[in-house]
């Protein structure tokens, strides 16, 4: 092991809670203060089990379909969007709905429908069953066809190589997506740009943070759960940038002291979706263990707020 002289930690900059997380987090509680609990939450309000596990214990019901939801009820609708059958089913219950969708994923379902009015053939960029490419393939389902990655490109299957646009789910790896692009393209010579990047800023500054810092780790440590795309994605961009290692955990405990075994730097950072207190218990843990100077790497400033949903700001004007 390495002397407790030499141990540091870079910890990125940004991390964690991006302008949608902030703003779809907050719906939730604002809401259980404005109109009390019980507030159903369709599916989780964000990929993070700590951030479900708080709501919860203030009153929130997190259900995975829009039937489990009583008739007359407030229901949110998650950061990652829903399709527009689920917006039908909410009104069939008399639901009061709260859609807490990311405006940046708002963008693509936009895209989606615009595409699908001039009838091209879509291929979303995304991983099969995410909350995200479920709601936006919704949009428009006989004109999306889902992209998996470059292995999948061979077997898309279009009425017209002549008239085909792409979109991609917001949380992706920017390097993996612009190989899919590249791919795409080698059989789509026509393919359609969507108007405006799809791959959401945050997801991309965050991965800009990691690449600058893990050629210089030994360890990266990626504070986020397991059903987060984009904090997966934080994973393999720093193995791919010169990590020796790079592991995902909820929470402290979950490390391994055997992962700092002839670890000189560890590199910490979080996935849009993980609140600060989180990726302060790692740095308290790792204190602990010698690695007590930390150097921030940061990569660019943030400043993006978004506006809370229009249902939530009506009630609260009126009020």
């Amino acid at each position: 092991m390495t002397s407790t002289s030499q141990r540091r930690v870079l910890l990125a900059k940004p991390r964690g809670y991006c302008a949608g997380v902030d703003r779809a987090v907050q719906t939730v509680e604002i809401a259980l203060e404005k109109y009390g609990a019980p507030i159903y939450v369709r599916k989780q309000i964000v990929h993070n089990v700590h951030v479900v596990r708080t709501l919860e214990e203030r009153g929130a019901v997190f259900v995975d379909e829009t039937e489990e939801v009583p008739e007359g009820a407030i229901v949110v609708f998650s950061a990652h969007g829903v399709a527009p059958v689920v917006h039908e089913e909410a009104r069939g219950l008399s639901l009061r709905t709260i859609d807490a969708t990311c405006p940046l994923v708002t963008k693509v379902h936009k895209e989606a429908v615009r595409f699908a009015k001039d009838d091209y053939d879509i291929l979303l960029i995304g991983h099969e069953g995410h909350e995200e490419v479920i709601g936006t393939t919704g949009e428009a389902p006989d004109h999306i066809h889902l992209v998996d990655g470059p292995g999948d490109v061979a077997n898309v299957v279009v009425r017209d190589p002549e008239k085909v646009a792409w979109l991609s789910q917001t949380t992706l790896s920017v390097d993996e997506t612009i190989a899919t692009v590249e791919k795409l393209r080698e059989r789509f010579p026509k393919l359609m740009d969507p108007p405006s990047d799809d791959i959401c800023y945050a997801t991309q500054n965050r991965q800009v943070a990691v690449k600058q810092m893990a050629a210089r780790s030994d360890l990266v440590i990626v504070v986020g759960s397991t059903n987060s795309s984009n904090s997966v994605r934080l994973v393999e961009v720093a193995k791919e940038h010169g990590a020796d290692d790079a592991r995902l955990v909820d929470y402290p405990d979950q490390i391994d002291e055997g992962w700092l075994e002839g670890v000189t730097t560890v590199g910490v950072t979080s996935g849009a979706s993980v609140p600060e207190e989180l990726v302060s218990g790692v740095l308290a843990w790792l204190a602990e263990r010698g690695y007590g100077e930390v150097e921030e790497i940061e990569s660019v400033q943030e400043s993006m707020r978004f506006a809370l949903p229009h249902e939530l700001r009506k009630d609260l004007r009126s009020a």
